[in-house]
This record gives C-alpha cells, sequence and structure tokens, in this order.
C-alpha cells in the first residue's frame, strides 16, 4: 500500500524534486506551498508522513508544525523537517516541537530516502 506524503515548500522546484523521488518509491504525494495550505490538507485528510520546509511564507514550517500537533496530536502524521537551517537550535526547537526527523537542503535521493527510513517511514 502507498504511503501518502504531504510535501511543504515554497518552492515549487523543491516540491517537484521530492515529488519525483517520493513517486518513484512508491508514495502517492500532495503539496502545499506554506503552512496554512498544508493545515488545510491535513484538515481534509491527514497523510502518513510530510516533509516540511522552516522557510515559508503565511505561516512557517515551525508554527505549522505546531498547530498541526495541537489539533491532530503528538504522534501522527510524522514530519520530517528538509530545510537550510542547520544549526542546533534549529533542529531542537523541530524536534521538541514534534518532528521525527531532519534533513539538510540540498538533499538527493539517497539522504531522502534514506532517511525516511531511519524514521521508519518507509
Amino acid at each position: 500500500m502507498a504511503r501518502n506524503c504531504l510535501v511543504v515548500d515554497d518552492s515549487r522546484i523543491v516540491r517537484k524534486v521530492a515529488r519525483r523521488i517520493l513517486e518513484a518509491n512508491g508514495c502517492a504525494v500532495s503539496e502545499a506551498a506554506d503552512g496554512q495550505q498544508a493545515l488545510d490538507v491535513c484538515r481534509a485528510g491527514l497523510p502518513d508522513f510530510i516533509l516540511l520546509d522552516w522557510n515559508m511564507p503565511v505561516m512557517d514550517g515551525i508554527a505549522f508544525l505546531r498547530a498541526l500537533r495541537g489539533e491532530f496530536g503528538a504522534d501522527s502524521p510524522a514530519v520530517v523537517f528538509c530545510t537550510t537551517e542547520n544549526d542546533m537550535t534549529h533542529i531542537e526547537m523541530a524536534i521538541t516541537s514534534g518532528a521525527r526527523e531532519y534533513i539538510m537542503k540540498p538533499f538527493d535521493e539517497e539522504i531522502l530516502m534514506g532517511k525516511l527510513g531511519q524514521a521508519g517511514l518507509l
């Protein structure tokens, strides 16, 4: 059974690259360009996991993650941050706010699928 993934990033190119990798590995993919769009998608039906950017307009990744956890609970869906923010402060904030894993941009198929595997998502 295909895993449903929501890719949340304000970059259309990043969403396209992530979609190509995930679909090639058997995932069904939906997209959102900011945290508010992502919250709307989740309210319509929760994905199995979310690949989440940090820096976005309207609602950034950490605000989205906190809203998601407040509305749907601490464990589901799993969230993997995928961002250029690589300092420990950001990483710790992501994990304590409910992210399961953290991927640095730029990523490739090996990095993305490896992290998703480590997180128990594939």
